[in-house]
């Protein structure tokens, strides 16, 4: 499933976290790359350790846990403490890869089964040319670039890449998720379940009725059939 979730960032935490990355020391981006994405990745990227991302990271971290969206697509048993990556100058592309299966952290030390690939973006659209997430899906070629603050969400196992930024700096937060339910196809049924759920809730002028409950019910029995925590 490949999902657009907007607002995860509000205005000021998109300005801040601005603020604190811009600030910051870049490296070459290949520090956290595997032997294929190595040989096709040209950006630049903040050290795990270094205390703006850090501090940044926090920012994006609470609004996650905030948002309802992100929650009922991922299912979320662990986030890969999000990383930031800049695309401009010569640095400016990131070729056909495939996220690696297992991420650990250098600031925690937790191992991260990557379900689900997430960019954030934090750079508005007409402040850079090109720079387009491209991905790779069974709906063919997907390309996404989106306002500052809007996230993407998608399967790990997509081939997918950054366009050629050609203008400007493309700034974008990226992070993995190991979700409690680790079938895409059982956690697309879960979330169509949910949005429907919450669909006729919002139709009913009375409560939850009969169908309702039941279709909860359903849910919440599949997602303890399928998860794990």
């Amino acid at each position: 499933m490949l999902l657009v979730i907007p607002q995860v960032l509000s205005a000021d935490h998109v300005r801040e976290c601005r603020q604190l990355v811009e600030a910051a020391t870049w490296v070459d981006g290949k520090v956290t790359a595997g032997t294929q994405s190595g040989q096709v990745k040209h950006n630049q990227q903040l050290p795990e350790d270094d205390p703006n991302a850090m501090a940044a990271r926090n920012i994006i971290l609470q609004s996650l846990g905030i948002c309802a969206p992100f929650i009922t697509a991922a299912l979320p048993r662990k986030i890969f403490p999000p990383l930031f990556n800049r695309y401009s100058g010569q640095q400016n592309q990131f070729g056909n890869h495939i996220d690696n299966a297992i991420r650990t952290s250098s600031s925690n030390g937790q191992w991260v089964r990557t379900d689900l690939s997430a960019t954030l973006f934090l750079a508005e659209p007409d402040e850079y040319e090109g720079g387009e997430l491209v991905i790779e899906d069974t709906y063919g070629s997907q390309r996404i670039k989106l306002a500052a603050g809007d996230m993407v969400l998608y399967p790990s196992s997509s081939v997918h890449r950054v366009e050629p930024v050609t203008r400007g700096a493309r700034l974008a937060s990226f992070f993995w998720i190991e979700s409690m339910v680790r079938s895409d196809e059982q956690r697309r049924l879960l979330y169509d379940l949910d949005m429907a759920i919450l669909s006729l809730r919002a139709q009913s002028q009375a409560g939850d009725s009969t169908e309702v409950v039941q279709l909860t019910g359903c849910y919440h029995n599949l997602l303890r059939m399928w998860a794990t925590t």
